[in-house]
């Protein structure tokens, strides 16, 4: 039996998988809000003493960067360490792994129907690839294509310097860097609260205007879970303007990150707002932003662009190391 984690900021999925032919096979999940709980070995205890199995191996996907088996959570006062979690779970090696890499090794396990297209890009296109994922933080990872097959590897690029494209998102660069006292990152502007961001830097400025009821439902509500409904619905025209900015920005860091990777085996949209806003994600103003690189224009026409639906990516992947680990182990005792 394998134990798996998809560790957030806002929610903390764990999941025993069983696994025949190559294939995990899911036998029981939760998912448990993060903030709730001490640290992980709290909220693992918790899950083992509802549901108990004897483990054959442990792989959490943590956001944040994973350093020598420890990492720091960012969105979490949580400090993870792989050689307590061995402790706790009375396992000789339990793996941590940056989630974006788990949400890229998870790909693999996934089906067609988890994905939507916003590029086609070229038949039969090969060659790297890289995910960009918008949730409560902004996450990357990219996948090292060696001919055969892809192999995985975590970034920290949300954390990188976000780089405005015109004259509107200067301004937003500028407002931000007041706010923040200082450096801009992407993950201030694409993740969910940088939506909020977003909004209040429209709203601020005085580009739009907040009505009554959109104000008290900011006020009572989640804001940026506001923000993208509004901006859906068309009710409100400055949250639609909102999340069309978010759409634009999202589409040229994904750019970015499939020049810097070069990624022509394909752009992986991940992470929880993508599924939520995908009626804009398809219309047009993300694939624009995405290919808009000047000269290299050409070579990112050819990439295939596409969104994962599925929201248990980034646990199957942990699975998936957990998993290959396993094989390796026995392999070696065979």
């Amino acid at each position: 039996m394998i134990l798996a984690g998809d560790i957030g900021g806002t929610s903390a999925r764990l999941a025993y998988f069983d696994q025949r032919d190559g294939r995990l096979l899911p036998v029981v999940e939760e998912v448990k809000h993060s903030r709730d709980f001490a640290s992980l070995q709290a909220a693992v205890h918790e899950f083992k003493r509802k549901h108990s199995h004897a483990i054959a191996s442990a792989c959490f996907g943590v956001a944040g960067p994973v350093d020598n088996g420890r990492v720091e959570a960012p969105n979490l006062p949580w400090i993870i360490e792989a050689a307590v979690l061995e402790r706790e779970l009375g396992l000789s090696k339990v793996y941590l792994i940056n989630d974006l890499e788990a949400n890229a090794h998870g790909l693999s396990e996934l089906l067609e129907s988890d994905f939507a297209v916003l590029a086609p890009g070229e038949a039969g296109a090969k060659g790297n690839a890289a995910v960009i994922s918008a949730g409560t933080g902004l996450g990357e990872a990219g996948l090292y294509w060696d001919g055969v097959t892809h192999h995985p590897f975590a970034a920290e690029g949300g954390h990188a310097d976000f780089a405005p494209a015109d004259d509107l998102q200067a301004e937003l660069w500028h407002y931000l860097h007041d706010k923040f006292g200082g450096h801009v990152s992407w993950e201030r502007v694409l993740s969910g609260p940088g939506q909020f961001n977003i909004y209040e830097f429209l709203r601020d400025t005085g580009k739009g205007k907040e009505e009554p009821w959109l104000a008290e439902e900011i006020r009572t509500g989640d804001p940026s879970a506001v923000v993208s409904k509004h901006g859906l619905s068309g009710k409100s025209p400055l949250c639609e303007q909102a999340v069309d900015l978010f759409v634009e920005i999202y589409g040229a860091a994904a750019g970015n990150l499939a020049l810097k990777f070069l990624a022509t085996g394909g752009v992986y949209i991940g992470g929880g707002i993508g599924p939520k806003i995908l009626p804009k994600l398809k219309d047009g103003r993300f694939i624009q932003a995405f290919c808009d690189k000047g000269r290299l224009r050409p070579l990112l026409e050819k990439i295939p662009v596409r969104v994962v639906l599925n929201d248990k990516t980034a646990l199957l992947g942990a699975g998936h190391v957990a998993m290959l680990h396993t094989v390796r182990a026995v392999r070696r005792i065979g």
